[in-house]
C-alpha cells in the first residue's frame, strides 16, 4: 500500500471481528516495531504480544477499552536503558515506546488490519498479567485485528486543525 494511503486510512477501530490474525502478519508487524528508531539506538522498548484467550479475557479487568481484538500488543519501555537528554535530564524511554507503537499501528494498517491505541488502563494490573515486566513502564496497549462489519472511523476522525495553526515556519 502507498504510505500516504496507509496514514490516511488508519483509524481507531472500536469493533473487531472474532478472526485471529495470521502469524505471518504478526511477524511483519513486530518486525516493523523492532526496527523503529529509538534515541541513540538504545532500544529500551519491549513488546508483549497477547493472543491467548485467557490473558485477553483477564485484560478486560484492567481497562474499559475492550473491543474484542484477537491480538493486543503491549508496549513497554525501560527508563533505565534509555537515552537521557543532558540539558534537562529528560528520559527518552516513553518517546521511544511511542515511536515503536506508531510503527506497529502503521504496519498493521499496511497488512489490512485495524488498530486502537489504548492508553487508559491500570498499569500495575496489566503488569501483573504479563511475564517479565519488572523495570518496565507500560505505555500503550495496541488492539490489533480485522474490523467487524459495524466498525467505522469516528465522526471526528477527519477533523484536523488548519496547517497554519499546526506549523510555524521560521
Amino acid at each position: 500500500m502507498e504510505f500516504n494511503t496507509v496514514i490516511e486510512n488508519r483509524y481507531s477501530c472500536r469493533a473487531f471481528a472474532p478472526k485471529p490474525v495470521e502469524q505471518d502478519k504478526v511477524d511483519r508487524i513486530l518486525e516493523a516495531g523492532r526496527i523503529a528508531p529509538t534515541a541513540v539506538n538504545r532500544q529500551p522498548v519491549h513488546i508483549w504480544a497477547v493472543s491467548n484467550p485467557d490473558t485477553l479475557g483477564a485484560i478486560k479487568g484492567v481497562t474499559r477499552s475492550n473491543y474484542g481484538a484477537p491480538l493486543i500488543l503491549v508496549v513497554g519501555c525501560r527508563p533505565a536503558d534509555a537515552w537521557v537528554r543532558r540539558y534537562d535530564n529528560k528520559n527518552g524511554a516513553e518517546v521511544d515506546a511511542s515511536i515503536v507503537a506508531t510503527y506497529l499501528m502503521l504496519a498493521a494498517e499496511n497488512e489490512g488490519l485495524d488498530t486502537l491505541w489504548v492508553g487508559s488502563f491500570d498499569p500495575d494490573g496489566l503488569a501483573g498479567l504479563l511475564p517479565g515486566t519488572e523495570g518496565y513502564e507500560l505505555v500503550a496497549m495496541i488492539n490489533v485485528g480485522y474490523p467487524s462489519g459495524e466498525s467505522a472511523p469516528s465522526a471526528m476522525h477527519g477533523s484536523r486543525i488548519a496547517m497554519g495553526e499546526f506549523v510555524t515556519s521560521v
